[in-house]
């Protein structure tokens, strides 16, 4: 397995190797998204018949203007509008690629439920309050949150999501209509200019009471106070991949295979780029090989955070992730299993994890919290007081689904320790700690 340095054929890429020797045993342990994998430099082969829209666009790109950024890549596989991953299909559950905590149980959208109500009731008590979902998925999160009577006069849900197909099954959810009805509804909805449609694309009436909106980007919600969440978003937004050398730090680029023209692989750029110059920061205790920087993850938190300080609120987000102390993280998933980033792009979900250092950085003017682990934000929200609750009203024969899903929301094995949990308020006059974050240790020395 060789990888060339862009430009420079004869020149080995470092450091991969080791990755691609863990790829095979890791393939098997893996069970879902929160696994992580190592993958890097496999190169993938095509037959001319093989080769889909996407892949074929990639290819004519590179060969016109020269290798992509990991960054490009990814956006461009996720989101292209015609053959984007997320695009026009329903990735989740057992029949996607992937399973998110939301659709494992109701316990979890309950929990954030809690969350929210506990902050707004502390903070904002008796204000309406925007509640803002940031790639809501199936809409399951959103679901189980607008349950809560305490808060749902004085809510409205704004959903923001790119995906035609992800927005009518939100819709369908949220609002037990048929997809004709929220279909017809969203056609007659949303000034357009210049192809742009301006405020939201889609209105409906939850199933609950509250106004629902879907939005193509942040910026298109209406300003005002907010409770902001992010359930495994920040993962999918696209990275930009570094990768040290004898030379120093180079940019991990996309290519068209030389050796095949109908395929992809990973290659250095020869020097700095304009993203490692503009996003790469490299401490002088950092030893790390490789390192990910999200420009757009910081950019999303930078608005929330921007918001909150402007208009009140407080953000909420859930992924799985670190605090800088990892670097290669990036890959593929497909039916559960690990799957090359570069083989059949658009066919599977791409993802790298969080790095909250980076994001706790891009955060101005407001009160941050975590990240702690799913485990000990669950535990702290009382899901096992909420779980215990459910076995006694549920039959018997139900006991083990939801027993099931505690399990795997909190054992430290599966996503407890691996998802962490972030959060962002409006800085208070008082030492405020929002629920959630109060750990034991606090709690004892406040005796």
């Amino acid at each position: 397995m060789t990888f060339y340095v862009w430009g420079c054929p004869s020149a080995k890429m470092t450091n991969f190797s080791k990755c691609c020797l863990l790829r095979q045993v890791l393939r098997k342990a893996l069970t879902f998204k929160f696994v992580s994998p190592g993958h890097c430099g496999l190169r993938h082969s095509f037959s001319t018949e093989e080769k889909n829209k996407l892949l074929k666009y990639l290819i004519a790109k590179i060969k016109l203007s020269g290798p992509i950024t990991v960054a490009e890549y990814m956006k461009t596989v996720l989101t292209s509008p015609t053959s984007g991953y997320y695009m026009n299909r329903d990735v989740f559950g057992s029949k996607g690629d992937f399973i998110t905590s939301p659709e494992i149980s109701q316990m979890f959208g309950e929990m954030i439920g809690v969350w929210c109500v506990n902050e707004w009731s502390n903070l904002y008590a008796g204000q309406n309050i925007q509640v803002v979902e940031l790639g809501p998925g199936r809409g399951t999160l959103s679901d189980d949150m607008l349950r809560f009577a305490d808060i749902r006069d004085h809510v409205s849900l704004h959903l923001v999501e790119i995906s035609p197909k992800l927005s009518q099954l939100q819709a369908e959810r949220l609002t037990n209509k048929t997809t004709e009805a929220t279909t017809a509804k969203m056609n007659n909805y949303g000034e357009s200019i210049n192809g742009e449609t301006l405020g939201p694309y889609r209105q409906e009436i939850s199933k609950y009471g509250q106004k629902v909106f879907w939005y193509r980007a942040l910026e298109d919600v209406p300003s005002g106070l907010s409770f902001f969440i992010g359930h495994e978003f920040l993962d999918a937004l696209p990275i930009h991949k570094f990768q040290k050398t004898e030379k120093g730090w180079c940019e991990v680029l996309v290519d068209v295979d030389d050796e095949s023209d109908s395929s992809l692989r990973f290659v250095l750029s020869p020097g700095p780029t304009a993203a490692s110059v503009s996003f790469l920061k490299v401490l002088e205790n950092d030893d790390r090989c490789h390192i990910e920087v999200c420009p757009a993850a910081g950019q999303i938190v930078q608005e929330v955070s921007k918001r909150i300080q402007q208009h009140g609120g407080f953000a909420l987000f859930a992924d799985y992730g670190h605090s800088g102390e990892k670097g290669d993280t990036f890959r593929g998933f497909q039916k559960h299993e690990l799957h090359d980033p570069l083989l059949e792009p658009g066919s599977a979900d791409l993802t790298a994890d969080v790095d909250f250092s980076y994001l706790k950085g891009c955060a101005k003017e407001v009160s941050v919290f975590g990240p702690i682990t799913q485990q000990s934000f669950l535990m702290n929200m009382g899901i096992g007081v909420r779980l215990q609750m459910l076995l006694q009203k549920a039959r018997q024969e139900n006991w083990k689904t939801l027993l099931t899903g505690y399990d795997m929301l909190t054992n430290p094995e599966k996503m407890g320790q691996r998802f962490k949990f972030f959060a962002m308020i409006k800085p208070t006059s008082e030492d405020y700690v929002p629920a959630g974050f109060v750990m034991p240790e606090f709690l004892k020395s406040q005796r």
